[in-house]
């Protein structure tokens, strides 16, 4: 992938528009933080270009190298190179993980992976996210705690090197020691080439990964794009700042605070 290309997205979720016109373009090589008051479309936009068929593309385009997204399948977006590591990942029982694995790596190749190497990849990729072999005869997530469901999402991204990784708050409800391990992954998969789109309202995972440029969005729309340095004014002052300087206003959830996570804990600690 070279490029991705977002245009006049309106999406709307059981009739309700979610996202209003949201344009966005994405190039190779990037790791773009993508922040947002909870409830303003984030995951909706990573839902719809995964072709979730919940999400209904009311209006817009989505290319990826000048082909139409919108046009293929979910099982075709994945073999292009798009990968998404849910905030919320579903138990599927009945299918064990190992097997689980197996067929999404066949799926992306074009003769079936031997079974010796398939073994010495598992293997290396249990050890990589810190998850028991155990895991193997496991049904997909079921039971799991929550931390092993997100690294069990980071090896499926491991198996399959995808040129795009779309995370979905990846580092929510992990302890310290596994947000060090989920970054390392990250930042491995980096070097080989993968981009990143990262939702998180933690400036700790920012820090470890390093974005090169960063993007806020509100009502359905991107309304900030550009440098990492939009992460720290969001963590040290939230999203007021967008009302006051952009005369963008904001609605928030339940009145409470719009803001990263350390700048919370920051304030409260004084």
């Amino acid at each position: 992938m070279e490029q991705l290309v977002i245009k006049n997205l309106h999406v709307s979720v059981e009739g309700k528009e979610i996202l209003k016109g949201l344009d966005l373009t994405f190039n190779k090589g990037d790791i773009l933080a993508l922040l947002g008051p909870n409830g303003h479309g984030k995951s909706t936009l990573f839902n719809a270009i995964m072709g979730h068929p919940r999400y209904k593309i009311t209006e817009g385009s989505i290319t990826i190298d000048g082909e139409d997204l919108l046009a293929m399948s979910v099982d075709e977006r994945s073999k292009k190179g798009l990968f998404m590591a849910f905030q919320n990942p579903p138990e599927v029982s009945g299918v064990e993980n190992m097997d689980f694995f197996k067929q999404i790596i066949n799926s992306h190749q074009k003769e079936n992976i031997k079974l010796f190497d398939f073994y010495n990849k598992l293997k290396k990729g249990y050890e990589e996210v810190n998850l028991s072999e155990d895991m193997n005869t496991r049904h997909l997530n079921e039971g799991f705690s929550g931390g092993e469901k997100k690294r069990n999402e980071i090896l499926q991204m491991l198996l399959l090197n995808p040129e795009l990784v779309l995370l979905d708050e990846i580092d929510s409800g992990l302890d310290v020691d596994a947000l060090q391990l989920i970054s390392k992954a990250i930042n491995k998969q980096t070097d080989k080439g993968s981009s990143f789109i990262v939702i998180s309202h933690y400036a700790r995972l920012y820090s470890l990964i390093k974005p090169n440029r960063a993007a806020i969005m509100v009502d359905g729309k991107i309304v900030v794009d550009g440098g990492t340095d939009l992460i720290k004014k969001v963590d040290e002052q939230g999203y007021d700042w967008i009302r006051k300087e952009l005369g963008i206003s904001l609605k928030k959830e339940e009145d409470k605070p719009i803001v990263l996570e350390s700048c919370a804990l920051n304030k409260a600690v004084k």
